[in-house]
């Protein structure tokens, strides 16, 4: 068997495993008052699922109720193969899940050094090693590292934001708009990393992403929300030839012929 052949085999493998993440039924909003409805969601071992839609679409909120900081009206959420309707924020970082937020959440009065270390989570595998391996995947950031996180660039930020995710050692890693006030090739730089991280690492990804085709470049399986519904779901290489896709992504229209 080639290496080739037995590394297309093992990733295989773990798109196929159980999902890390199960989201069954999801109604969930603010205040009681619902933004998605009755949303069906996995993402396995090794696999990139992109969440895409318009703005509104509930992709946002999607994200924060899995993250514990919404709690769901109704369906179930199990990540790892556990229920998650009872844990907090910082329990669930500590099993594993890396959220990089749409505002990036950055120090900054602290400096890039300092926000790393920031990504350290108790009781998870992170320290030295999985710095360097951060830094590894984005080296800008290493001239940077006494820098203040509020005088690095755009890109330079959302590059800490993911490595700061990636020191935890993630097994569900979350991004929400990597892309949001950047270039089109810091993007077309940055996304790649995330296909690197589930290929090396395992990890379950789900990508929030305006960059429809630049998503699916990178990603297994999209999903589109448009009004807090799922409309459309399948292969990402199928949907980046559906001509209508950027149509329900962009517009939001509801149905597809």
């Amino acid at each position: 068997m080639s290496v080739d052949t037995a590394t297309a085999e093992s990733s295989n493998a773990c798109i196929s495993a159980e999902p890390l993440l199960d989201i069954q039924g999801l109604t969930t909003g603010y205040a009681g008052a619902p933004v998605v409805w009755d949303l069906d969601l996995q993402v396995k071992p090794g696999e990139v699922v992109a969440l895409l839609g318009p703005n509104g679409a509930g992709k946002t909120t999607t994200l924060l109720t899995v993250s514990g900081l919404l709690k769901p009206i109704r369906g179930s959420i199990s990540v790892f193969g556990a229920p998650i309707e009872h844990s907090r924020p910082h329990q669930l970082a500590r099993m594993g899940i890396a959220h990089v937020a749409e505002d990036r959440s950055l120090f900054f009065q602290l400096t890039v050094l300092e926000n790393l270390r920031m990504g350290r989570v108790k009781g998870r595998a992170s320290r030295g090693a999985a710095l360097e391996r951060a830094l590894d995947l984005f080296p800008a950031l290493r001239p940077l590292l006494n820098r203040k996180a509020g005088l690095l660039s755009g890109g330079e930020q959302q590059m800490l934001a993911m490595a700061r995710a990636l020191v935890s050692s993630p097994r569900l890693l979350m991004v929400d708009e990597m892309s949001l006030g950047l270039a089109p090739v810091i993007v077309q730089r940055l996304l790649p990393v995330v296909r690197q991280v589930a290929d090396e690492t395992g990890a379950g990804v789900l990508l929030v992403e305006q960059h429809v085709h630049l998503a699916l470049e990178i990603a297994d399986k999209a999903c589109v929300l448009s009004h807090g519904r799922m409309v459309l779901t399948g292969d990402a290489k199928e949907l980046a030839s559906n001509r209508q896709l950027l149509e329900v992504s962009y517009l939001g229209e509801q149905t597809l012929s």
